[in-house]
């Protein structure tokens, strides 16, 4: 699995926010659970430092909203964080999908 650290690939921090939203609209999950779903995809596990104050952030924005489960928080996604991860999703396709569409049709090619 590739490091987001190895020097032959861009930094691919940043995009945090976006992989909660995202892991979360599939499923409620504790923190723990969105950090290794997020490690299986970016192959590094974001560090408890980094991973529950963007939780927080998104909670505050009221595009998450967590509940206790005994002694563990499980967060879910909101109305509002469902239409933020929308609007992000139509812009990443505006944005990237030309990119990964062309290296999908070079790839078939070869």
């Amino acid at each position: 699995m590739v490091k987001s650290q190895d020097a032959e690939m861009c930094d691919m921090r940043g995009m945090l926010s976006f992989m909660i939203l995202w892991h979360l609209s599939n499923r409620q999950m504790c923190g723990q659970e969105l950090a290794a779903e997020i490690e299986k995809r970016r192959g590094e596990k974001p560090n408890p430092r980094t991973i529950y104050p963007a939780l927080k952030d998104l909670a505050n924005r009221g595009l998450i909203k967590a509940h206790s489960e005994g002694r563990t928080m499980v967060y879910e996604l909101t109305q509002p964080g469902r239409a933020t991860l929308s609007k992000s999703l139509e812009y990443f396709e505006r944005v990237f999908g030309d990119i990964f569409y062309s290296t999908a049709t070079a790839r078939q090619r070869r």
